[in-house]
């Protein structure tokens, strides 16, 4: 029999450290339905327990006798004292390095699609339309290798845009960069995110062949796709694409790949957009809301309930189907407290400007895709072969311990203190939170850490 208070699992248990003076604290207790869960952020454990004592933590009053008071108390101190329960956060430094590990190359700024939420300007990033060539390429990839340092696994994303109107010259470029990368000791890993228009048999068989992952674009429903993601002629293009995705997908077998949407203030229902495209047979999926100020795209304040709702309806549906053996992969709802990337990565934020950029068709270079095109954020170019010092030491400095409203959070060691870019588009600051972003973001974790524990439940 199971007490009042027991932990479903944890990633730091039995890793106490002596206390120190001042440390923070933190237990965060939530509802989902008719369950109780206390994170401990110290520890990374996570507990259920039932409705007394997720009250007894949070301090709120709990109708409970004193025999069952006792009983409550003697749990969380047995916890304690095990180090799962009011733990003290850790206080990692983070992992900097002036190695350069990963560039995206905007291949192409140019797009066979004009949809209406692109933060891109529909691939021309509020300038002109162009293409990357072959010998701006070459020069980011020697850049790279030379800013590269003893690291021996670098990264390559081929951007757009829509990269495939460029095909020819990532194909170039993925040969050049291997060759260049075998000299050195070293080896590159290929990314390529398409919305699938240009996905015939040759594209396929390149892609499937040399890229390490694919992100395929492709919004849900065919009414919620084609109600924003048009061709240039202005229809959808929803059954344009659908087929040739499934076609990639089919073939990629089991590499990495994932099918990515978006979704706006149109489809808060957009649990079902992930549903349908789990029955259309993908299963590695990603769902982001849109980041617009569009009047009629743009997710407000208001609509936060709706879709928290929304997110606990798709946790339902997919715990069932995961528990029927017809599981697939979203994406948000998979946190691993158990094991993932090392704390240090964890508050170190995601490397944006300091050990990755993205490189334009120019060659000029910005911290990351979102900065692109806005030259207050021009960090340098691939052919002047250095990278501005006090744009890349804001970045450098910039982690989870400078954004100042991550403190009093449960998410943040999950998290890491969301992404820069929206951080100064809706507030000018990288370290300033996008709030809207991490309302999103706590109720997903929440929803992912009642997934571990059914699943958890399952296997005991």
């Amino acid at each position: 029999m199971r007490g009042s208070l027991f932990c479903v699992l944890g990633i730091f248990a039995g890793r106490r450290a002596p206390p120190r003076h001042n440390a923070r604290i933190m237990v965060h207790t939530f509802r989902f339905h008719d369950k109780f869960y206390a994170y401990d952020t110290g520890s990374g454990a996570l507990h259920e327990c039932d409705e007394a004592t997720a009250r007894v933590l949070s301090g709120e009053p709990a109708e409970i006798s004193d025999e069952e008071l006792k009983s409550t108390l003697a749990d969380i101190e047995g916890l304690r004292e095990a180090g799962l329960l009011y733990a003290e956060e850790p206080k990692t430094a983070p992992v900097k390095s002036n190695e350069v590990k990963a560039l995206c190359l905007h291949i192409c700024h140019d797009c066979n699609l004009r949809c209406r939420y692109c933060f891109a300007d529909e691939g021309a990033y509020h300038n002109v339309r162009e293409m990357m060539s072959l010998e701006t390429a070459k020069a980011a990839i020697d850049f790279l290798i030379r800013e590269s340092g003893g690291r021996k696994v670098l990264e390559v994303d081929f951007f757009g845009g829509e990269p495939l109107m460029n095909l020819g010259v990532i194909k170039e470029t993925v040969a050049y960069a291997k060759a260049e990368a075998a000299k050195r000791g070293k080896r590159f890993l290929f990314t390529t995110t398409t919305n699938g228009l240009l996905l015939d048999d040759d594209a396929i068989a390149f892609l499937n062949a040399e890229m390490e992952n694919v992100v395929l674009s492709l919004d849900g429903r065919k009414e919620v796709h084609d109600a924003v993601r048009k061709t240039v002629s202005g229809r959808g293009s929803f059954d344009a694409v659908i087929e040739k995705i499934k076609k990639f997908v089919k073939i990629r077998g089991d590499k990495h790949y994932y099918v990515r949407g978006t979704f706006t203030a149109k489809n808060l229902d957009f649990s079902k957009d992930v549903l349908f495209l789990a029955d259309e047979g993908f299963d590695s999926i990603s769902l982001e809301p849109v980041v617009t100020d569009i009047p009629d795209l743009q997710i407000r304040e208001e609509h936060l309930p709706r879709i928290e709702r929304e997110y606990e309806t798709l946790c339902d549906e997919y715990i069932r189907r995961e528990a029927e053996g017809k599981g697939f992969l979203f994406f948000h709802f998979h946190v691993d407290l158990e094991g993932g990337p090392c704390l240090a990565k964890r508050v170190s934020a995601c490397g944006a400007g300091n050990e990755y950029f993205s490189v334009v068709p120019n060659g000029d270079i910005y911290p990351c895709h979102q900065f692109a095109g806005d030259k207050k954020w021009r960090m340098g170019s691939v052919f002047e072969g250095r990278l501005d010092p006090d744009i890349r030491g804001q970045f450098a400095s910039s982690c989870l311990f400078t954004r100042k409203k991550c403190g009093d959070c449960f998410a943040k060691f999950i998290c890491s203190g969301g992404c820069s870019a929206n951080n100064y588009h809706y507030n000018g600051d990288i370290n300033e939170p996008y709030g809207m972003t991490c309302a999103m973001m706590k109720k997903r974790i929440e929803c992912a850490m009642h997934v571990l524990a059914e699943r958890k439940s399952r296997e005991n």
